[in-house]
């Protein structure tokens, strides 16, 4: 038994307007997750120096995440 699948041509438009919606999630997942790595960022400047020590990272280390993300 063969089986043929018709593939329909889309219109240039349609093409376009795909691309730029595939476009705009690419960037809106980047988005969150600069937004993800801010919030990340602002709750570890709030830990003390002790918290900080318990999870194996100092001042220094939240200070160099602020400038490499921001």
């Amino acid at each position: 038994m063969t089986h043929l699948t018709q593939t329909q041509r889309l219109p240039l438009g349609a093409i376009t307007v795909h691309g730029l919606v595939d476009r705009f999630y690419a960037i809106a997942e980047q988005l969150r997750g600069a937004y993800a790595q801010y919030r990340t960022v602002r709750t570890l400047e709030r830990l003390s120096p002790r918290q900080l020590d318990d999870i194996g990272l100092t001042r220094g280390d939240v200070e160099d995440m602020r400038i490499r993300f921001f």
